[in-house]
């Protein structure tokens, strides 16, 4: 039998806020909310609808998924909107992830260049097609090995769904707590998807200042390990 989704968003802190001008408002979206409203009432609550309950003309320029936590980006303005989704669209914009994985790498680091499109017989989720899927490219760097686990960083330089989550796959390590890809093992080890995103550069769209927002998470410590 399948397990029914409940959506149960979490409400504290309501908002974190890292920085807001006249531009932009930058948050650290926690684990379990939605960026942006689902189909229905009962997905209505999101990250988007809490900002705008206070900014109304706030809009989106980026995402992250449901489980993913960490720094989201919005515009305050339109022609905010336009500049910082024009940086995102021509890969202006440099993010790093953190994300806890199964096992031993066998390589410290390196990139993965492997096409992704949407697996439409398992819809929402992707798979590798290097004959048809979109590139996708990721640079990962091990932290922090433990005996079953690691801390990885990971740089995408291109924004496909679900592109940390099946690149992590297609090395063979999943990221923990993982309910779309991790085998039973990984998706046990942790009790939520341990993918976090943790800082994000941009341009302030107004000044073109080039700053950088930081996000802090609940599985690594306040000087980089692993909180076990």
């Amino acid at each position: 039998m399948t397990d029914v989704f409940v959506y149960q968003p979490p409400t504290e802190p309501w908002l974190d806020v890292i920085y807001q001008d006249k531009d932009l408002i930058v948050l650290n979206k926690p684990s379990g909310l939605l960026t942006n409203p689902g189909r229905g009432a009962h997905l209505a609550d999101c990250l988007l609808s809490r900002v705008q309950q206070q900014y109304p003309l706030a809009q989106l320029v980026h995402r992250l998924d449901m489980a993913t936590s960490g720094v989201v980006v919005m515009a305050l303005r339109r022609k905010a909107e336009a500049a910082l989704k024009q940086q995102f669209a021509e890969r202006r914009v440099s993010k790093r992830y953190l994300a806890v994985v199964w096992g031993t790498l066998a390589q410290a680091e390196g990139t993965i260049d492997m096409p992704l499109i949407a697996d439409t017989a398992n819809a929402p989720k992707q798979k590798i097609c290097l004959s048809s899927g979109k590139p996708a490219i990721t640079h990962y760097r091990v932290l922090q090995q433990l005996t079953d686990r690691a801390l990885v960083e990971l740089k995408p330089i291109t924004g496909r769904s679900h592109q940390l989550r099946m690149h992590m796959l297609h090395l063979g390590h999943p990221i923990l707590g993982d309910a779309f890809y991790a085998h039973l093992d990984a998706l046990h080890a942790a009790p939520r998807l341990q993918l976090h995103a943790a800082s994000l550069q941009l341009h302030q769209p107004y000044s073109g200042e080039w700053l950088r927002f930081d996000a802090d998470n609940d599985f690594v410590t306040a000087d980089g390990k692993l909180i076990i």
